[in-house]
């Protein structure tokens, strides 16, 4: 079996006197398409967080195969996303490229361009001029998706990008994932809708406080690891790390 490409070691994230994650570990291999569920207040947005390193852990480490965090896209959950800034559709797409731009650089032609592509891809041609207070929910999240992909990451960071839109925008975006998937990028997914899990994702992390079950997603199914409300203290946690996904 190959290293991992991110592996959490004994991870523990506090907030003050609250334990979000204790002793979490789990390996995730370059190139999987990886869904993290688990109740609500169970750790997920944390164990993300931690990952693309908004916040540091309490204890434990995250391990990175090249021996630092990879370039990551990172999308947050809309709530904590201000609504009503005076910012324009194509201009929050362009803060994709920040990393690139840095503080004096200007925005480019081809970056413009690949905004306007990427608002296309995801079904926004025609918005770029848009205040996005004047959204809805499900093109506000479009437009996220697009500032994703404006920043080319090998890996994928989606804290329940799903919330809020309606079936045919979820479709479109879970097109975009299975593409990115297919392209070789590693994406990590935290999703409640376990129908979405079972039929898309061929690999899932189940948390509780600390990592109950990671591997093949139908396995985990297979173990009952989905039904959140079993008693946790009789679940013993499962590191399942598969070489391969399996076909749904």
């Amino acid at each position: 079996m190959s290293e991992p490409f991110i592996d959490v070691r004994n991870l523990s994230v506090s907030y003050g006197n609250r334990r979000a994650l204790q002793n979490v570990t789990g390996a995730f291999r370059e190139g999987s398409l990886i869904a993290v569920a688990g109740p609500n207040g169970s750790g997920k947005s944390t164990l993300l967080k931690a990952l693309a390193g908004v916040i540091r852990p309490t204890s434990g480490e995250i391990v990175f195969r090249q021996g630092k965090r990879p370039h990551m896209a990172y999308l947050p959950q809309v709530a904590h996303i201000q609504r009503d800034f005076p910012i324009s559709v194509e201009e929050v797409v362009l803060t994709g490229f920040y990393a690139e731009l840095g503080e004096t650089r200007g925005v480019q032609e081809s970056q413009r361009a690949a905004a306007r592509k990427a608002l296309s891809d995801v079904g926004l041609a025609g918005y770029e001029a848009r205040p996005i207070k004047e959204l809805s929910g499900g093109e506000f999240q479009r437009m996220l998706f697009a500032r994703v992909i404006v920043q080319n990451a090998p890996v994928i960071l989606l804290d329940e990008p799903f919330t809020a839109v309606d079936a045919e925008t979820t479709a479109r975006l879970i097109r975009l994932l299975i593409k990115w998937h297919e392209e070789g990028r590693t994406v990590i997914c935290i999703l409640h809708d376990l129908l979405l899990i079972r039929k898309y994702f061929p690999e899932s992390m189940v948390l509780h406080g600390k990592c109950l079950g990671i591997g093949h997603t139908h396995r985990l199914f297979e173990q009952n690891l989905f039904s959140f409300d079993l008693d946790m203290a009789e679940l013993q946690p499962v590191n399942e790390n598969p070489d391969h996904p399996h076909e749904h």
